[in-house]
């Protein structure tokens, strides 16, 4: 889709004549004008998917990355199980916290139903920089079932692919598998930047909005509509 074929925003909006019991004019003004703003914000989000599907091939994966998970050692390779796709989420349990981020916590509950849609294409895993024993404990603590948590304790994933000093953020990354050959798909567009509360949030709603456009796999994108 591009924006050549596309009504201007102002125009789509138009088109819209859902109205709600006592608005004002002055709502109904404002309203249409926000709605202008969605419009070309959607798009801009489906131009950004598409670009980060035509990203040429990354990286080559050769460091041995080791990690712990409920079952035992696991390497890079072993995360992918028989997919082809790996998604690494990494989120903020590291040694010196007593608990688990909260909005990380919240955000990983949100996906104990949707894993197995989710995992029929790309293999789905956490990872955090506590022992797998801590892990395990504040996963069963939530009541996750379907979470494949492991422990980085070593920091040589986190650092090489999350943050460079080993701070506690999160994100997430994208690996493929080819041939034998494991590849950096890509990190979160936001895994670079410095962190604050808002942007966390952000970052949050974007990857359930846009993330799983980070896989080769991704369905094209959908045509834009409206809402009131």
């Amino acid at each position: 889709m591009t924006s050549s074929v596309l009504k201007p925003a102002a125009e789509l909006a138009e088109t819209n004549v859902r109205r709600f019991p006592n608005e004002s004019a002055e709502y109904r003004r404002a309203r249409q004008q926000l709605l202008v703003e969605e419009i070309e914000l959607r798009r801009h989000i489906e131009r950004v998917a598409e670009l980060r599907r035509a990203l040429p091939p990354g990286g080559e994966v050769t460091k041995a990355y080791a990690f712990t998970g409920e079952s035992g050692a696991a390497s890079l390779a072993d995360l992918f199980g028989n997919k082809q796709t790996l998604i690494v989420y990494s989120y903020m349990f590291g040694p010196q916290r007593e608990k688990p981020c909260p909005m990380c916590t919240s955000f990983m509950s949100t996906w104990e139903q949707k894993l197995p849609d989710i995992e029929q294409r790309v293999s789905f895993v956490f990872v955090a920089r506590s022992p797998i024993a801590r892990l395990i404990e504040a996963k069963r603590a939530r009541g996750w079932s379907r979470h494949k948590v492991y422990s980085d304790a070593s920091g040589d994933y986190t650092r090489d692919y999350v943050s460079k000093d080993d701070s506690d953020v999160p994100g997430y990354n994208v690996f493929t598998r080819h041939d034998g050959t494991i590849r950096h798909s890509g990190p979160a567009r936001w895994a670079r930047a410095p962190w604050t509360p808002a942007r966390t949030r952000a970052a949050r709603r974007t990857w359930i909005r846009s993330g799983p456009c980070s896989t080769p796999r991704a369905r094209d994108a959908a045509p834009t509509g409206i809402r009131s």
